[in-house]
């Protein structure tokens, strides 16, 4: 199927997702964060969205870290590597990321096409799976897919502001139930709370790395390779393997640091 880099409609019905209370149960609130899930009336691939308000975080600072690869290597230790391919648009490009999951679950990774949208006092970056013909699945990995995945951040004042964050991924395989409980009562959680600690502390950082290096906001500082929308197709989730992880008992599993609230 064609790729198509995501419009103000999708944008909009994005950030309508993350607003609206309707079709969403609570799983997990407390220390400020808020959890909610929802089942899919035509698909066995839950949504999950998460909120969390970022005091003495502007909402810019909210979007950098985001965008901040370099950084990002600082604070999300589930992540194993990430990396952009290419760009598509001043504001859309591609890119790869891998995370570790419990052992012995196999790792996963992606290749996603991401778009992003300042408007007004509000941010969005959006992103769903892509396939390319340089970066196919790889040996120790199982590729998952993104049906849709993205941020929306919100301005409360000059000083403090709201955090989004809403997924949908196919983790291509069947996962043990307390595997999907674990990430809504505590890797989801925990993720949140890491992006805000990230972001007090992002500029100070910034400050001592490249300061004014932001091609997110300015795209001629961009030097991707350009990308033809050609060259990619949708990531369809049948097209890839599906591995039964179900009888892996809980026991067994070895959960990082990073899980626990």
């Amino acid at each position: 199927m064609p790729v198509r880099i995501p419009d103000d409609s999708d944008f909009s019905s994005f950030k309508d997702q993350c607003l609206s209370p309707d079709g969403w149960s609570s799983r997990y609130n407390k220390g400020g964060v808020t959890v909610w899930c929802r089942e899919q009336d035509s698909s066995s691939v839950q949504k999950i969205k998460m909120r969390i308000v970022c005091k003495d975080v502007t909402a810019e600072t909210l979007y950098d870290v985001l965008h901040d690869t370099s950084y990002r290597k600082k604070w999300d230790t589930n992540m194993i590597d990430t990396y952009d391919i290419g760009r598509l648009t001043v504001n859309a490009d591609v890119g790869y990321y891998s995370w570790k999951c419990p052992t012995p679950l196999k790792n996963r990774d992606f290749v996603t096409m991401r778009s992003w949208l300042p408007l007004g006092s509000d941010y969005m970056i959006i992103n769903y799976s892509v396939k390319h013909p340089q970066h196919p699945p790889k040996k120790d990995y199982v590729r998952a897919v993104s049906l849709l995945t993205g941020y929306l951040i919100q301005s409360n004042s000059a000083t403090s502001s709201t955090l989004y964050y809403l997924t949908q991924v196919d983790p291509r395989g069947s996962l043990p139930k307390w595997v999907v409980n674990r990430v809504s009562h505590f890797v989801a959680p925990k993720a949140m709370r890491k992006i805000y600690k990230a972001s007090l502390k992002y500029p100070e950082w910034k400050r001592k790395h490249d300061p004014t290096l932001k091609p997110w906001m300015y795209p001629e500082q961009n030097t991707l390779p350009s990308i033809s929308m050609a060259d990619l197709t949708l990531q369809r989730a049948d097209s890839l393997e599906n591995i039964d992880e179900s009888g892996v008992s809980e026991e067994k599993a070895q959960h990082s640091d990073d899980e626990e609230t």
